[in-house]
């Protein structure tokens, strides 16, 4: 990560000089370092501002999480797909809380909640992080959850359908088999990518470290045998065609169900908690007093992140980069004006966003067109892989992130790739 940082500022600082110095600026306008500079003290106090915003996200389901892990929900969704599981991360055991933490986080970025499910996510990489044999370092299962969340199989894009609904759509929903079809395919790619990664970069594990147990952080230790046995087959056959079901639902009834989602989930844990006898309002106090934590701990990864974001936007740079490339890519069926989305969408969410606005509100382009449509998919199935990043990672101190940028980034081209074939198919 710190070649990856120092490479990003340089490239931005250097492109900018190279224009304050040989290009003269019309009077009356800024000056290219006088618009990076103005950039990068906006992102630093954006990255505070986003942080801040999160507090209350991440108490509220790092509490629900908390009252399911008492109640015992994780164990039971750990077991219920606990053969896929056992074959992604072996290294992980099935009844240990980041497989339950995992699938949580997996879940609701399915049903498109956002920034719902980046309290899940860090508690995943707490939970594996005591498992680290070479804490600082990502561990194989780490690099490929990330990669996983990065192209997550998404079923309702809940956001860009409202976005869409807002700019005047005749079928705002209409993005659902698209999305589904561009996320299935990347997530396919990412865990390929992850596995074969993770062969070309071993994680080097000092001989001290490496033993049978891990203390966590409160100093209890996790054992690393597998003990659950797991449910019948057919009961996890069964729980899978529910969420194959889900999808032709998902596509009819998308709009209808897309606002009850987060209720649902609040009424649905805390009731849960209620039936396993757990004291569900200390339980969730408790929860939201580490997810207050956590979002004040991430700050100075988001402020190092967006900084040097915002800087290759301001710089300049990636207006160059959609410059070199759109006579390539429009050819492949990714126009001009789709680029700076597909570029963007790896390195900011709201910078994505921003440009996903502009142009399905462009009356010359419009939300049914082929590039509305376009834009619409890649918002809604690849992730803000550096924020990701800069969150999961931030949160449990690591450092040497290993293949995990490189898994991700393959998953987001793979996700481009997708999702132009799957608007190209759907609109002939």
């Amino acid at each position: 990560m710190n070649v990856i940082f120092v490479l990003i500022v340089l490239s931005a600082f250097l492109f900018a000089g190279w224009q304050q110095i040989f290009f003269v600026s019309v009077p009356g306008s800024s000056s290219a370092m006088e618009i990076l500079s103005k950039a990068m003290i906006t992102s630093a106090g954006g990255a505070v501002e986003l942080a801040i915003g999160l507090v209350g996200v991440m108490a509220l389901f790092l509490g629900l999480m908390k009252v399911a892990e008492a109640g015992g929900m994780l164990t039971i969704l750990a077991r219920l797909i606990r053969p896929l599981m056992v074959k992604l991360f072996p290294d992980v055991p099935t009844d240990h809380p980041a497989m339950g933490a995992m699938i949580l986080n997996l879940s609701a970025n399915m049903l498109g909640l956002g920034n719902a499910a980046t309290p899940f996510g860090i508690r995943a990489m707490q939970e594996l992080d005591k498992l680290n044999p070479q804490r600082g370092t990502a561990t194989d299962s780490m690099a490929l959850f990330l990669a996983i969340n990065t192209s997550s199989v998404t079923l309702l894009p809940s956001g860009v359908i409202a976005l869409r609904a807002a700019a005047g759509s005749l079928d705002p929903a209409a993005i659902l088999p698209t999305t589904l079809f561009a996320t299935i395919g990347s997530t396919a790619v990412a865990v390929v990518a992850a596995k074969v990664y993770q062969r070309l970069l071993p994680l080097k594990v000092d001989a001290e470290a490496s033993v049978q147990q891990v203390a966590s952080d409160d100093g209890e230790e996790v054992p690393l045998k597998d003990a659950a046995k797991g449910y019948p087959l057919w009961v996890s056959l069964v729980a899978l065609a529910s969420l194959v079901a889900l999808i032709p639902v998902s596509v009819i009834y998308g709009r209808s169900i897309s606002p009850w989602i987060i209720p649902a989930l609040m009424v649905g844990f805390l009731g849960f908690g209620l039936v396993r006898r757990v004291r569900v309002y200390e339980v969730f106090v408790e929860g939201a007093k580490d997810g207050f934590k956590v979002a004040l701990r991430i700050i100075p990864y988001l402020v190092a992140i967006l900084v040097a974001v915002d800087m290759l936007r301001a710089s300049g740079v990636l207006g160059a980069m959609v410059g070199l490339l759109s006579g390539i890519t429009g050819r492949f069926g990714l126009p001009a004006e789709a680029l700076p989305m597909a570029l963007m969408r790896p390195l900011s969410g709201s910078g994505a966003y921003g440009i996903l606005a502009s142009i399905i509100n462009d009356p010359a382009i419009g939300p049914d067109s082929y590039t509305g449509y376009l834009v619409s998919t890649l918002q809604g199935s690849t992730e803000t892989t550096f924020y990701v990043l800069a969150v999961y990672f931030g949160a449990v101190q690591v450092r040497r992130i290993r293949h995990s940028l490189a898994a991700g980034l393959t998953a987001d081209i793979a996700g481009v790739i997708f999702a132009v074939l799957a608007c190209s198919f759907s609109l002939g």
